[in-house]
């Protein structure tokens, strides 16, 4: 870019992570001779003070903002975890998807008889001192279809580790 240039964002958001990215930002464009366009907020947001205050205050509240969203979604999943219910991805070895029940895609983990015992019997091998792969393979070889790595994932569990 080359002095005189003129930067067009649609929406504030896109262009900052947050408050002082913007105020960084702004003082990089101030130095280069840039233009900052943010085109939600009207035009030039770059040429004098008032509207340098203006996009700083701006900048905070939607900072603060993702942060109060990050928060919700955090408050959400650790609910879901409470309450036994899947998030998303694939099903977590042990466990069976029971029915959807109200909004979303959330559903209840119902414990697998079989694969419970399994759990059992990884953190027992492990105890043993037997590598994750041997423990995969002596899986594999009673029907159950496990990699390595959920078997590391298993003995991280903390709620598995005081029912083995």
């Amino acid at each position: 870019m080359r002095p005189g240039d003129v930067v067009c964002v649609a929406k504030m958001d896109r262009m900052f992570r947050s408050a002082f990215d913007a105020l960084q930002t702004i003082e990089s464009f101030k130095r280069r001779k840039l233009s900052l366009w943010l085109l939600d907020l009207g035009g030039d947001c770059s040429g004098n003070g008032i509207s340098e205050l203006i996009v700083t205050v701006l900048a905070a509240v939607a900072q603060f903002e993702r942060s109060l969203i990050s928060e919700r979604i955090k408050d959400a999943k650790r609910n879901l975890r409470r309450a036994n219910k899947h998030q998303d991805g694939t099903r977590p070895f042990g466990f069976q998807f029971g029915q959807a029940n109200g909004h979303g895609r959330a559903r209840e983990l119902i414990p697998d008889a079989a694969e419970q015992a399994a759990i059992g019997d990884i953190f027992a091998m492990r105890t043993k001192g037997r590598s994750l792969m041997d423990i995969r393979d002596t899986l594999r070889a009673r029907g159950f279809q496990i990699s390595h790595q959920s078997v590391a994932n298993i003995l991280r569990r903390p709620e598995q580790r005081g029912a083995a």
